[in-house]
C-alpha cells in the first residue's frame, strides 16, 4: 500500500519547516552567545556600552574603551564559532566516512602534521604567522601523504576493511608525528616550551579572523549539504550505494579531503582542540537524528556555539589569567562523552 502524493507532499512540506525551525533556533542561539562573549571577561560591558561600541567601529573611531574590548571579543568569538563549526562539521565527515562513530578530526594524523608543523616553527622562529603557515602546511602535507597511501581504500568501495586500512594508516602516521612533537619538546628552551604546551592544548588568546578558514568552512558545509542523501546512503549502507547510483568512491574522496582541509584550517587558527568533532556529532545525532540533511548544519552551529561558550569560560573564570580553552572543551568533554556511551549501550 502506497502513501498518496498529497500526503507525502504535506508530510515533507512538514518535515523542510521542522528543519528550518530548529537550523534558525540554533542561529539565534549562536547570535545569543557572540553577544555574551563580547559583554562578559576581566571588564564587563553593559548593553548600552555594546551598542556605543558598535556605533564606534562602524564610524571608524575603535579608540574608546567600549569599541576597543568589543573589537578584541568579537574577534575572538567569531574565529572560535568559526573554529568549533569546522571541528563539528569535519567530525561527523569522518564518521560517516570511516563508519565509525568514535571517529573525530584528528584520528587519520592532520592534526598531528599541524602540530609538527607549528612547533618546528616555534622552536626556530618567532613570528605568530610563520607558525600558522606552518601548522596548516604541516597538516596539508600530511593529509596529501595520507591520501596517497590510501588512495585506493578511498576510490574503492566503502567496505569495512578498506575502511579500517585507512584509520591504520592515519594512526600510524599520527604515531610518528606524536613522536616527532615529543623529540622536539624534549629539546625546547624553557622559554619556548610554555608558548609550545599551549598550542597543543588548544588556546584562543591569539587567535585571529582570517578569510581562508571562513572560505574553507562554507566550501565544505555546501558540498557535504549537496551531498547529504548520498552520505545518508554511504554511512547507513554503503554496500549498496553503488547500486543506486551513488559513486562511492569520489564521495568518500570528496569527505576525505573537506574533513582535512577543515582539520587543517581549524588547527591553524587555534591548536589541537579536543572533543568537539566527537561530542558535537553524537549530541545532535541524539536530539536530532541522523539524517545528515539536518545534521551537518546543526554540527556546524552546535560547534561553534559550543567552543564559543568554552572560550568564554576560559577567558573569565579565573580572571584576569586566562585558560587555553582546550582544558575547558576537555573537562566538559569527557563526561558528555561518558554519558553517551552509557546511553548507546542502553540502546
Amino acid at each position: 500500500m502506497t502513501m498518496p502524493s498529497g500526503v507525502f507532499f504535506k508530510s515533507r512540506l512538514g518535515a523542510h519547516a521542522r528543519e528550518w525551525s530548529i537550523l534558525a533556533g540554533l542561529a539565534s542561539l549562536a547570535l545569543l552567545c557572540i553577544l555574551l562573549a563580547c559583554a562578559i571577561g576581566s571588564v564587563a560591558l553593559a548593553p548600552a556600552d555594546l551598542v556605543s561600541g558598535l556605533g564606534d567601529m562602524m564610524r571608524g573611531a575603535p579608540e574608546s574603551l567600549p569599541a576597543t574590548l568589543l573589537q578584541l571579543r568579537l574577534v575572538r568569538a567569531l574565529a572560535a564559532f568559526v573554529t568549533g563549526g569546522a571541528l563539528a562539521l569535519a567530525g561527523v565527515m569522518m564518521q560517516a566516512l570511516l563508519r565509525n562513530p568514535l571517529a573525530d578530526p584528528y584520528v587519520l594524523g592532520v592534526s598531528g602534521g599541524a602540530a609538527v608543523g607549528a612547533l618546528a616553527s616555534m622552536l626556530f622562529f618567532t613570528a605568530v604567522w610563520v607558525t600558522d603557515i606552518a601548522a596548516f602546511g604541516g597538516a596539508i602535507s600530511v593529509a596529501l601523504l595520507l591520501f596517497l597511501l590510501a588512495y585506493h581504500d578511498l576510490r574503492g568501495g566503502a567496505t569495512g576493511g578498506n575502511a579500517s586500512l585507512l584509520l591504520l594508516t592515519g594512526v600510524i602516521i599520527a604515531s610518528g608525528c606524536g613522536a616527532m612533537v615529543t623529540m622536539m619538546l624534549s629539546i625546547a628552551p624553557d622559554s619556548r616550551l610554555r608558548g609550545m604546551v599551549f598550542w597543543l592544548i588548544g588556546d584562543l588568546s591569539g587567535a585571529q579572523l582570517r578569510w581562508l578558514p571562513v572560505l574553507v568552512l562554507a566550501a565544505a558545509l555546501a558540498f557535504a549539504l549537496r551531498a547529504a542523501r548520498a552520505i545518508n546512503v554511504l554511512a547507513l549502507h554503503a554496500d549498496v550505494a553503488a547500486t543506486l547510483g551513488i559513486r562511492a568512491g569520489l564521495l568518500r574522496q570528496g569527505l576525505f579531503l573537506c574533513a582535512a582541509m577543515l582539520t587543517a584550517s581549524a588547527v591553524s587558527t587555534a591548536g589541537s582542540i579536543g572533543f568537539i568533532g566527537l561530542i558535537v556529532p553524537h549530541a545532535c545525532r541524539f536530539a536530532l537524528g541522523s539524517d545528515h540533511r539536518l545534521l551537518l548544519p546543526s554540527a556546524t552551529l552546535v560547534g561553534g556555539t559550543f567552543l564559543v561558550l568554552a572560550d568564554t569560560v576560559a577567558r573569565c573564570v579565573l580572571a584576569p589569567q586566562q585558560l587555553p580553552v582546550g582544558v575547558i572543551t576537555a573537562l566538559i568533554g569527557v563526561p558528555v562523552f561518558l554519558i553517551q556511551l552509557h546511553q548507546i549501550r542502553r540502546r
